[in-house]
């Protein structure tokens, strides 16, 4: 059913549920896992002028190239990661490269915000499913877990 699922990853230990989720899944239906950091630079664009902008960039690449790494050092020997750091908007890069041409699901983790907080961080999650080229499934990742639907632990115990 799946030929390459791409796992957005943002290199965090609760991001590491979606990563693995999408390695079960990979695994389960013989695909490729693609795993992505996007450096969002954007961020950084109000410090002074005299902070070392490439020294900024680097650091940022390292993260990502560290936060790809740590996926490929989750998945076992006979399930193929390919990894790549990109630059940009994260929303924007994931949705780009969120083409059927390209991968046939997204797996992605959510922080499950609701309210007021999420009108004021947004919700790159949010933003990918609504515009994504291919279905986005969403894990939660941070909190407790208890919440969750039965048929959803049941669904998570058959993947794993």
């Amino acid at each position: 059913m799946y030929e390459c699922i791409l796992v957005p990853t943002d290199g965090s230990v609760e991001g590491e549920r979606a990563v693995e989720y999408a390695i079960d899944l990979a695994r389960l239906h013989d695909a490729t896992v693609r795993a992505i950091y996007v450096v969002n630079a954007a961020n950084y664009g109000g410090l002074p002028m005299e902070t070392a902008w490439d020294g900024i960039t680097d650091a940022l690449r390292e993260e990502g190239e560290a936060a790809v790494e740590r996926v490929v050092e989750l998945a076992p020997d006979d399930v193929i990661v390919e990894t790549q750091v990109l630059e940009g908007s994260p929303s924007r890069v994931i949705v780009a490269e969120a083409q059927p041409e390209k991968c046939d699901l997204v797996v992605m983790g959510t922080h499950g915000r609701g309210g007021i907080d999420r009108l004021l961080l947004g919700s790159v999650t949010e933003r990918v499913v609504r515009r994504a080229g291919v279905p986005v499934l969403t894990v939660r990742v941070d909190g407790d877990h208890d919440d969750e639907p039965e048929g959803v632990q049941n669904a998570q115990a058959t993947v794993e």
